[in-house]
């Protein structure tokens, strides 16, 4: 028995779940459209290119969520899934899930997504381990700060150590399947590093450190 995790956006799915809930904001109105859809795509290079500032995006990603009821929140969300997420689930992603399960391995989810919208497709993937950067939630209510570390670049180890140590967990055998450079560090932690449909540099990375490469599309 190991420790199998999963990055989330264009790994288990073909696509990003973060730009596409904005896309889906611009398209439901929710925002103002052309400046909304063009910051979402600035952020989202400078993401591919490893120089996004997190919590510059985090102000800009978590703020709809306080400018909206909880209520309109969840039925938005509702649709999203429906929508966007769940025709971009990979269904060789689900049977690799479900093998690791089968071996009795204990899944996880980790991303730098927020929890608000990854907690439901994690839900839907059938793993009930999820680190995602957590949004503010004061009184019911968000505030559209982060709380506490973001599971970004180095902050996902960071996040991972401290779920290692509350859940008596070890990476003796584990696994950590991602597609993007980002996750460099933590691929460079666990036993056995997985390159899944990997941008040019993490394919690079993968080929010079001898790192199975695999493709779920």
């Amino acid at each position: 028995m190991a420790l199998a995790i999963f990055d989330l956006d264009n790994t288990l799915l073909a696509g990003d779940s973060d730009y596409l809930w904005a896309e889906f904001l611009v398209e439901q109105h929710i925002v103002n459209g052309d400046a909304y859809q063009q910051t979402n795509q600035d952020f989202y290079d400078q993401y591919l290119a490893g120089t996004m500032d997190i919590f510059e995006f985090l102000a800009f990603q978590l703020k709809p969520l306080a400018d909206n009821s909880m209520a309109d929140l969840l039925a938005w969300r509702e649709q999203y899934l429906q929508q966007k997420i769940e025709p971009i689930i990979l269904d060789a992603g689900r049977k690799l899930i479900a093998h690791h399960q089968q071996q009795g391995d204990t899944t996880l989810i980790i991303t730098a997504t927020n929890s608000f919208i990854t907690a439901p497709i994690a839900e839907n993937l059938a793993i009930n381990n999820l680190i995602a950067t957590e949004p503010e939630l004061i009184d019911g209510n968000y505030t559209g700060k982060v709380a506490g570390t973001p599971s970004y670049q180095y902050g996902k180890v960071e996040r991972l150590e401290s779920w290692l140590f509350e859940q008596q967990q070890s990476l003796d055998g584990s696994y950590f399947y991602s597609d993007s450079h980002n996750d460099r560090p933590l691929l460079e932690l666990v036993d056995h590093p997985i390159a899944v449909d990997p941008d040019k540099k993490l394919q690079l990375i993968a080929k010079q450190h001898g790192w199975k490469i695999i493709s779920l599309r």
